[in-house]
């Protein structure tokens, strides 16, 4: 998504996202990965839950992510073992939803492009 950033700026766009992880663990990735946009922290997927878009990693998948390393209470602060079901929202400046990508399959994304598109449709 950084990659679109500056052209959704010449529409006075900008992106958020939102993670279950903590804003510690928020700032180091930004400084990792050099983001150009904003993290929130949506502490136990609280609102993603109010949007229907949570769900509860299996006891079997949460053992694998132990494995990897991937302890999700370390990373978001809390037990729940819960992640955010993966969507893109384009919201226009009232807050009013005007265009959705939602896939459960997390290895599907829309292409950035369309993010643009979106945009450029409000």
């Amino acid at each position: 998504m950084q990659a679109v950033a500056q052209d959704l700026a010449k529409y006075d766009a900008s992106i958020v996202a939102l993670t279950p992880q903590t804003p510690e663990h928020n700032k180091a990735m930004t400084l990792k990965n050099e983001l150009n946009f904003h993290l929130l922290a949506d502490p136990g997927n609280a609102y993603a839950a109010k949007l229907g878009l949570r769900f509860t990693v299996p006891p079997e998948v949460q053992d694998i992510y132990n494995g990897f390393g991937l302890v999700l209470p370390k990373f978001n602060g809390d037990d729940s073992w819960t992640l955010p079901i993966p969507a893109r929202l384009v919201a226009d400046r009232s807050g009013v939803v005007r265009a959705a990508d939602i896939d459960v399959d997390y290895t599907r994304r829309p292409e950035p492009s369309k993010t643009v598109k979106d945009v450029a449709a409000l």
